[in-house]
């Protein structure tokens, strides 16, 4: 017990300063709010640590520590502070500092702003999350199926040549017909974005991966690196509807990056602790209850381009589906059906864009 809390020192630290820091800033009543949005970014987001260990795993000790440290604070200021400013600022044709501005000390009228935005938002966050979802589900070479009659049907249609983006392109398409008539356009332009960033970001770490690996070797250097891009990527499409939720909480700017910052870091932490006990493997069926809880939350971000969607219902779902993957992976495991040599193989694809072996954490957590 004792060595699993340590794993989440850091955590706990983080969320002590950040509940007296919103004290000093706001009061009990920011204490409140803040302690709420940090277990809102914490259930919405308890799938993209599974999602994220899994990548993380196979990645040089180099690299996931730049993870593990810059990482965070790329997490917490940019991607869940600075990253919904820029896209607010694109979104409704503001200058930057003119939305800082606001954030700050209008925060009504930002509110407003990041609701008008919140179309575009869904749907770059929505298609980047549903292509990790296909490409993991479409994947022919899969022999570890979890809800299986379902699973290997998905895996037939992967035998289509460009199934997953053909997939994701019908599904923007219809998307696009539900909107209001006035953002559609920038529904289908701020989706079409999304493709083509997960594609590029996928493509360029499979690329580097297959240049720079040899056997068994983790990946290092420039794979190492578009790995952490590819992470970061994730890490941004899952803080979308972490920010959304939090703008139906409250408007403060200040509160939400606290908040949301802090359980960026429980995220982190949980991330160190499914790769150091090895909990991917011996819960066999974990990362395709992520993946399940990923198409979810890719629907309701493509969802709420149109209406808006209860935090809760996110978050319910998401731990539903990892916690029934949970409960199956314990009951194969006490039948003893261990994981063959081609289920392995077909494991490592899980949902890194690449195949790769494992490798060890750096000793900090």
């Amino acid at each position: 017990m004792r060595e699993t809390l340590g794993f989440f020192k850091w955590s706990f630290l983080a969320t002590i300063v950040g509940l007296v820091a919103a004290g000093f800033y706001g009061g009990l009543g920011a204490v409140a709010v803040c302690g709420i949005l940090i277990l809102l970014e914490a259930s919405i987001s308890f799938d993209n640590a599974t999602v994220n260990a899994n990548v993380l795993r196979k990645m040089g000790e180099r690299w996931q520590t730049v993870f593990l440290t810059i990482g965070i604070v790329i997490a917490v200021f940019g991607m869940r502070v600075l990253f919904p400013i820029l896209i607010v600022a694109f979104a409704i044709n503001l200058g930057v500092g003119e939305v800082v501005n606001q954030a700050l000390y209008a925060q009504e009228e930002y509110a407003r702003n990041v609701e008008m935005a919140i179309p575009i938002i869904a749907s770059f966050g929505g298609m980047f999350l549903l292509l990790v979802f296909l490409e993991y589900f479409l994947d022919v070479d899969r022999n570890l199926h979890w809800l299986g009659p379902i699973e290997r049907g998905l895996s037939r249609l992967g035998r289509v040549n460009a199934a997953p983006v053909t997939v994701a392109l019908i599904v923007l398409l219809v998307t696009s017909q539900f909107v209001r008539p006035e953002v559609s356009p920038s529904v289908l332009f701020a989706g079409l974005l999304g493709i083509v960033t997960h594609l590029i970001v996928s493509g360029v770490t499979q690329l580097l991966d297959r240049a720079t690996r040899t056997g068994g070797q983790a990946r290092t250097g420039f794979a190492g690196f578009a790995s952490f891009l590819y992470l970061e990527m994730l890490d941004a499409s899952f803080s979308f509807d972490g920010v959304i939720g939090a703008f139906a909480i409250t408007t403060d700017i200040v509160v939400i990056a606290l908040g949301l910052g802090v359980g960026a870091i429980y995220i982190r932490s949980l991330t160190v602790y499914l790769v150091r006990r090895g909990t991917l493997f011996r819960y066999e069926y974990l990362t395709a209850g992520a993946h399940w809880a990923i198409g979810v939350l890719a629907v309701v971000l493509l969802v709420e381009t149109a209406v808006s969607v209860p935090p809760w219902l996110t978050a319910a779902l998401g731990i539903g589906f990892i916690g029934a993957a949970f409960v199956s992976s314990i009951i194969r495991n006490r039948r003893g059906e261990g994981r063959t040599d081609d289920e392995d193989d077909g494991a490592e694809e899980d949902s890194a864009p690449t195949e790769a072996s494992g490798s060890s954490l750096p000793a900090s957590s």
